[in-house]
């Protein structure tokens, strides 16, 4: 048996352009930042001809066509996996809170799948993976940069070109820098589980519309994150916070749903309580509230007092990985 484990992710600016019916027109930009909140992939040979497979259901088919789960149906398809297999997986943070969570199980799984194989594979092509089967294969409208942050890690720049192809950058933070994002950024779980298809396919079909309001919209996001990666780069967390506040405020006229009149109190409380800035993390309508505060313990006091659970994360630099083999 082995065990892949793979980060879920923080969008930090830029998100939303990674949807090919935008970067295919004009090239888009992303920071992401990977951190310790996990997908576990467990893969096993088993003596029985069949598929098993395990996630918040219980699967046992006897060709790939019976099974339900989409991404682990495609995913053995794409790498030709015979029957006689058992697959597990576990998760951290729930799917449908805006971390990523669908590309990171299809980048863990492929990671599985590829060394239960005996085969070395690249971050670089387990991301490319990963996109051919979303978005290819099962046609959803969803972006590439939660796929190539889950297999990438770090705190890394993506910039997507109409060709198709994508520069991979790790962002060039000073040291000191890091150390206070981590102190100061706050993830709160808002208590909403959603999906985000509604507000991607309201942005895929515009964009591909050549809605012009949109399209500008989301050019005005990729030169947004171009200056966060020079703010960070420069070291200036304070102008960051400044910035996400700025990117919250234009995503918000982005699309109907991203916010909620719960979310916009929220958002204001935590500005008047040691927020500097914030964003809601993900396509929008649930999830988490990302904050930057100069003072962590004040703001953590007033969204406690409002039943917000924090949960806590540092930064991952390893990616995808195969953490254990039996």
């Amino acid at each position: 048996m082995l065990i892949s484990r793979t980060p879920l992710r923080l969008s930090i600016g830029g998100g939303g352009t990674d949807l090919p019916s935008y970067y295919r027109q004009r090239s888009a930009l992303v920071i992401s930042a990977a951190i310790n909140r996990y997908c576990y992939i467990a893969v096993n040979r088993t003596f029985v001809d069949d598929y098993f497979v395990k996630y918040s259901e219980l699967e046992r088919a006897r060709t790939i066509d019976e099974l339900r789960h989409p991404i682990i149906r495609e995913a053995l398809r794409m790498q030709q996996i015979e029957p006689g297999i058992e697959i597990a997986s576990m998760a951290d943070i729930p799917a449908g809170t805006g971390l990523g969570s669908s590309g990171t199980f299809a980048v863990g799984l492929l990671r599985a799948l590829h060394a239960i194989k005996r085969e070395h594979v690249s971050a670089q092509t387990l991301a490319e993976e990963a996109c051919q089967l979303e978005i290819d294969v099962l046609r959803q409208p969803v972006g590439k940069q939660d796929q190539y942050i889950a297999a990438f890690g770090g705190l890394t720049c993506f910039q997507f070109h109409p060709d198709g192809s994508v520069d991979v950058t790790p962002l060039a933070i000073p040291e000191v820098a890091l150390q206070q994002l981590e102190e100061h950024l706050l993830l709160f779980f808002t208590g909403y589980s959603r999906s985000a298809a509604a507000i991607l396919n309201d942005q895929d079909s515009r964009s591909l519309a050549g809605d012009r309001s949109m399209l500008d919209s989301l050019q005005f996001t990729a030169e947004l994150a171009a200056r966060i990666r020079t703010t960070l780069e420069a070291g200036d967390c304070t102008a960051f916070a400044n910035l996400m506040n700025e990117h919250w405020q234009h995503k918000r006229a982005r699309s109907p749903g991203i916010s909620n009149d719960t979310i916009d109190e929220w958002y204001r409380m935590a500005l008047d309580n040691g927020a500097r800035g914030g964003k809601l993390v993900g396509a929008g309508a649930g999830g988490f509230l990302l904050f930057y505060a100069d003072e962590p313990a004040t703001l953590r006091a007033a969204m406690a007092a409002k039943g917000l659970d924090e949960t806590r994360f540092r930064f991952d630099f390893d990616g995808s990985i195969v953490l254990a083999r039996g």
